[in-house]
């Protein structure tokens, strides 16, 4: 791809730096497993915290574990301008979700201070504590920590071996009894900038390797508890069992329909993990734990599937001689990016000799907090496949390039 005008960031410091993390929490040859508030996670947090230091900034980690770079500008009283992702991963995740956001964000910075470019505010560079939300079943914690947006008994909740969020933050180095003091004041952010893998498949339909956001899909997530009673597997007639397992295979097929009843529609419905007790294959299944992930950018249709899965399960709890419980881990509406930030970005991007595609995000990034505090924009880089949360997960160095090179623009854009 030939630019009318050429890079100004360093792509050799960038994929230096994007091959160096890599490194941490590495699976195989191309995956990483840095789960959040993990040994891996503060190695990884320490490597960034030297390169925010190296690119000019001051650094600290705030007592939510996020890592926060901050660039003086001309009048720190104003607003500032945001700029970063995430970078834990998936247990089996990829080299490039989250982290080209971050050291991105880092490189941009580098570039303006290399080019005696000083910002009228301050920019500050956070790669956002768990975003995923893997490990403790609910995600974007660092982001809805420092914007206020904390839920009741979130510290409480705990890993599959038992530890609690507040335990992991103060073995992390955070002290939770801080929180109120560190969360931004209103009006403090002028606005937030992400760049971001797709991590599905248009853009590379496209053949364009970047996009521009319009706005991210609502997630809602659960945990159902389905229970019946456990029983020998020889002796009780099917007639008379109740086997939360088949209560439970029957709602999971009932999501994957209700999601794939509109053709075309950017509905989707998931069940990724999933538990059954006693765990025996000659006992009948008393209890039986899955996870509900759905989501879509029409707001009313999430809300229709939400209710039809509910009957759904009350009536195959009925069949059945089940009961069940429903833990709501996550709820957000659909959020759509500031128009005026995608217009500076397609400005940019226009400079550069591009005409990146608007799409929408199914999957949930920082920026959908922060969109709640603030104008977004968010810039899209293609994926290979459109594969993400596996460690074949790939974006090319050239494209990955295009994508930090244009958030450099929008920023320095932004930050005059």
């Amino acid at each position: 791809m030939k630019m009318e005008k050429g890079f100004n960031i360093d792509a050799k410091r960038l994929h230096k730096h994007i091959y160096e993390l890599a490194q941490i929490g590495k699976i195989g040859d191309t995956g990483v497993c840095r789960l959040a508030l993990s040994k891996e996670d503060l190695a990884g947090v320490e490597l960034v915290r030297n390169w925010m230091i190296e690119a000019g900034m001051e650094a600290r980690i705030d007592p939510f574990g996020n890592l926060i770079g901050v660039l003086k500008g001309a009048d720190p009283a104003s607003p500032v301008l945001m700029l970063g992702s995430h970078i834990d991963s998936q247990p089996y995740g990829g080299r490039f979700d989250g982290v080209i956001g971050v050291l991105g964000a880092i490189e941009a910075v580098h570039t303006m201070v290399e080019k005696g470019l000083r910002p009228t505010r301050n920019i500050e560079v956070v790669a956002f504590c768990d975003e995923e939300g893997c490990r403790f079943n609910k995600g974007l914690f660092g982001v809805r920590g420092m914007t206020g947006r904390l839920e009741d008994g979130e510290l409480d909740r705990a890993d599959k071996n038992g530890v609690t969020r507040r335990e992991a933050l103060m073995e992390f180095g955070c002290d939770p009894a801080a929180f109120k003091g560190y969360v931004f004041e209103e009006g403090r952010i002028a606005a937030f900038l992400e760049l971001h893998i797709e991590q599905g498949p248009v853009l590379e339909s496209l053949s364009e390797p970047i996009g521009i956001v319009s706005g991210i899909s609502g997630p809602v997530w659960w945990t159902v508890e389905m229970t019946g009673f456990a029983g020998h597997a020889g002796s009780v007639p099917m007639s008379m069992r109740q086997d939360a397992l088949v209560g439970s295979a029957k709602v999971i097929i009932a999501l994957h329909e209700l999601a794939s009843r509109e053709p075309g529609a950017p509905t989707v419905g998931t069940v990724g993990s999933l538990s059954v007790f006693p765990d025996s294959r000659n006992i009948i299944a008393e209890k039986v734990s899955f996870t509900v992930d759905f989501r879509d950018i029409d707001l009313a249709r999430r809300n229709m599937l939400e209710e039809q899965l509910l009957a759904r399960i009350d009536a195959v709890c009925l069949e059945h001689g089940l009961t069940y419980t429903i833990r709501e881990d996550t709820k957000s509406d659909p959020r759509y990016c500031a128009p005026e930030l995608r217009e500076i970005m397609q400005e940019e991007a226009a400079e550069m000799g591009l005409q990146p595609p608007g799409l929408m995000s199914g999957p949930f990034h920082d920026s959908l907090t922060m969109s709640y505090v603030c104008k977004y924009g968010m810039i899209f880089v293609r994926c290979k496949d459109g594969i993400s949360h596996n460690p074949k997960e790939y974006s090319s160095p050239e494209d990955i390039e295009l994508g930090v090179e244009l958030l450099y623009r929008t920023a320095r854009r932004l930050s005059e």
